[in-house]
């Protein structure tokens, strides 16, 4: 196999589908194209537009092809996602949301037949956030569709399919909260058979496995005529984690932000793991269970801020300032469901805020409020590496470091997502390109962090 010099990463999130080049000796992105991800009403129930994605999927790589060109692909994808396939390797039903919610009557049936905590590290989650109620869903009200299904992919291996023709599942993406996965044994869960889908499971492979090279009609719509290879893929966050992985020892916290805010602690406590708080395993690409917590910030802190301009970052410092001086806080969950408040309902303390840099101030304060609870439920300890978008925000960043009192790394670029899937094709990690903030002596934060959780108890949940 030639040597890989350029990585093309597919990154599909839930928000946003990038396509990404990696230079494999610097690991840093030399180019990318990105694109909203739509998600289809229906019917027959609300499904991503995976024509869509394929399609600017495929313009990108013939775009880059040209120049600067690349050797190799690599995916990672949002996760409680999976593919239905036939027998001729289409979908034999749309790419199902995980945010769609089921009749109460679907959920009851099944409560009724998934796997304990014990044994799959998985909370019960609302809407399709266990892919196992979506395969249940799926199953249970389009049966006829169902039956024609042949082989089930989890949703990086989808893109890599359409890619390479080759099927196959991976580790990270089955132990990302479905109910299908038994990290303890990395084998599929009771659940699996409970279904009827032991046969169509397609086989577990590694996610650094070079699966093959592009189908001759993928090359020639791209138009290259070089063997690009294409490796099996990875879910977003685990590939946010792994250039941790292969350059740190234990503990230390890995925090990836976008739509959700997925927190890992390596060397953390899996023996208290708690599923009412949406503490959960997820599944490294080595196959080993890591503590995690995850609440939807992302898309929280977009809900906050929309609508104001964006602020200066030393009018939101001040007014984070003043806030801490006051104790205006914002109590959890703007988004409720999923997270360590799931239950609870959203509330503001003091004054609602009359500026962008007090509203966005105030999201900073809650969504670092939201991170530091999500790490000590896993007992985090040693430095914590913030990726993503929230790695640009300096306020959150210096509130995270004072409620924690450890330091905080914060990597630059949008994403860690693309450069951990480049990983996988071999090329090895490159420095960390980021800023370290201490905490510092900010007193008012400690007080902050007793009167929310103060409050928090007295709230009904």
């Amino acid at each position: 196999m030639s040597i890989v010099e350029r990585i093309a990463v597919l990154d599909i999130g839930k928000t946003n589908v990038k396509v990404v080049i990696i230079d494999a000796v610097s690991g840093m992105e030399i180019a990318a194209v990105r694109m909203a991800n739509h998600v289809l009403a229906g019917p027959p129930y609300p499904h991503y537009d995976v024509e869509g994605i394929w399609s600017f999927v495929l313009d990108a790589l013939a775009q880059f092809a040209l120049s600067p060109g690349y050797d190799a692909i690599s995916i990672a994808t949002h996760g409680a996602c999976a593919a239905l396939l036939d027998s001729q390797g289409r979908l034999a039903l749309p790419v199902l949301d995980y945010e769609h919610e089921y009749p109460q009557q679907v959920r009851d049936a099944y409560a009724a037949i998934r796997p304990n905590f014990a044994q799959t590290a998985s909370p019960f989650l609302p809407g399709g956030l266990n892919l196992g109620a979506q395969l249940h869903y799926q199953k249970a009200m389009f049966p006829a569709d169902f039956a024609r299904v042949a082989t089930i992919v989890t949703y990086p291996q989808y893109w890599a399919f359409r890619l390479t023709g080759v099927a196959a599942n991976e580790a990270t993406s089955l132990g990302c909260h479905t109910d299908l996965w038994k990290p303890a044994s990395a084998d599929h869960s009771d659940l699996v058979a409970e279904l009827g889908l032991s046969d169509v499971m397609a086989p577990v492979r590694s996610a650094f496995d070079r699966l093959g090279t592009l189908l001759p009609e993928i090359a020639q719509r791209i138009g290259t005529t070089r063997p690009v290879s294409v490796f099996c893929g990875i879910h977003d966050s685990n590939a946010s984690l792994l250039p941790h992985l292969l350059r740190r020892d234990s503990p230390f916290a890995v925090v990836s932000t976008g739509t959700w805010v997925v927190s890992f602690a390596v060397g953390g406590n899996l023996a208290g793991l708690d599923p009412a708080r949406d503490t959960l395993a997820n599944v490294d690409a080595f196959g080993r269970a890591v503590p995690s917590s995850r609440f939807m910030g992302g898309r929280e802190f977009e809900l906050l801020t929309s609508g104001w301009p964006q602020p200066a970052d030393e009018d939101v410092a001040a007014a984070v300032d003043a806030m801490l001086a006051t104790g205006r806080m914002l109590l959890p969950a703007v988004v409720q469901g999923s997270g360590p408040f799931a239950r609870h309902k959203a509330q503001f303390i003091g004054d609602e805020p009359r500026t962008a840099a007090e509203m966005h101030a105030l999201a900073s304060i809650y969504i670092a409020l939201m991170t530091e609870t999500c790490l000590s439920l896993l007992d985090a300890r040693g430095d914590t590496i913030v990726e993503g978008p929230l790695a640009g925000n300096a306020s959150y960043l210096r509130l995270l470091a004072g409620l924690t009192g450890r330091n905080v790394l914060a990597v630059s670029g949008s994403t860690g997502t693309g450069s951990g899937a480049a990983l996988l094709a071999g090329v090895p990690p490159a420095p960390v390109a980021g800023r370290q903030i201490e905490p510092g002596a900010i007193a008012p934060v400690a007080a902050l962090r007793r009167q929310w959780r103060q409050r928090l108890e007295m709230m009904p949940s």
